[in-house]
């Protein structure tokens, strides 16, 4: 199954780019989706999805979770790649991360 259909029938809509790497961000810290967080959290969140998804090819490595349980990443390699082809390759880590 297609994973924005996927996401749409769970959640009663289907989520922009930021919306999937928020909940991954969120499946990644622990959390329950109902706690509140801060703009500033939330672009966070974003952060240690991206870092999770592009972990798997290499390019982070985790590092760890500080006192707050929130994961930290090393970046191992820059993706030398256009914009559009780092987008395109984002979707196909989201749907490898939801196919795992």
């Amino acid at each position: 199954m297609d994973t924005t259909i996927m996401l749409g029938e769970r959640f009663g809509k289907i989520p922009d780019m930021e919306g999937i790497l928020f909940l991954i961000g969120i499946n990644e810290l622990g959390e329950l989706p109902g706690r509140k967080f801060s703009k500033e959290q939330k672009q966070d969140l974003m952060h240690v999805a991206v870092c999770t998804l592009l972990s798997k090819r290499g390019y982070y490595e985790y590092e760890g979770a500080d006192p707050e349980g929130w994961p930290h990443f090393v970046l191992i390699k820059r993706p030398e790649l256009s914009m559009f082809e780092q987008e395109r390759m984002l979707k196909e880590c989201v749907i490898e991360y939801f196919e795992d």
